[in-house]
């Protein structure tokens, strides 16, 4: 039965202007050595410059294999939820979102879903065989695949965020659902490079 698997990464530590720092360029270095034993098919990352740089770096530990832009894994708001479906801590982030702005996240959404959720293409001759794809995006892009992944409601992707270069992989078969294999997993940084990307408080 032939798998895809998909090893999501947010991009590395960037700066206020978008721009991948040195501590950034330090884990995306980082997270290229842990795939380097990975027969990674190919390197997607989103179209924003600290996902592409990112992308780039870890790539230099993965001779020969293709590093190109996919629009779908742009920085986007998946799912504007309801009054109702909104925890009171949420609310006032999406002050200002009308509906033509929702639609539009929504829409990359589902088109993020259409590419990259889904099991191997069929080959030429017929055939499927096991794909590995890396994919350098951004927190909600991965809380979006995760929430689908477990088949939640739409507004489960809230609460969901990832570190910097933090590790989710999920893997899809033909007629089982998505397995999640790990969720931002952070093994192959060093503990000063952990945890960026997210609120500053105490850490594990």
């Amino acid at each position: 039965m032939a798998t895809r698997h998909l090893y999501l990464a947010r991009h590395g530590a960037a700066n206020a202007f978008g721009e991948l720092t040195d501590i950034g360029h330090q884990q995306a270095g980082l997270l290229g050595e842990r795939l380097a034993g990975v027969p990674v098919d190919a390197v997607w990352h989103s179209p924003l410059p600290r996902a592409e740089a990112s992308a780039h770096e870890l790539a230099r530990h993965l001779p020969n294999v293709p590093v190109a832009e996919a629009a779908e894994l742009i920085d986007h708001v998946p799912y504007v939820p309801s009054t109702a479906e909104t925890p009171p801590s949420w609310a006032g982030f999406f002050d200002g979102y009308d509906d033509a702005e929702a639609a539009s996240g929504q829409k990359l959404a589902e088109a993020l879903v259409a590419r990259f959720a889904k099991v191997p293409e069929t080959t030429a001759q017929g055939a499927r065989r096991d794909t590995h794809e890396v994919l350098v995006t951004h927190a909600y892009p991965i809380a979006w695949l995760v929430r689908h992944a477990l088949d939640a409601p739409p507004a489960r992707w809230l609460g969901l965020n990832s570190a910097n270069t933090a590790l989710t992989v999920i893997e899809y078969r033909d007629g089982l659902p998505p397995t999640i294999v790990m969720v931002n997993d952070m093994s192959h940084l060093p503990t000063g490079l952990r945890w960026t990307g997210f609120p500053e408080s105490i850490r594990p």
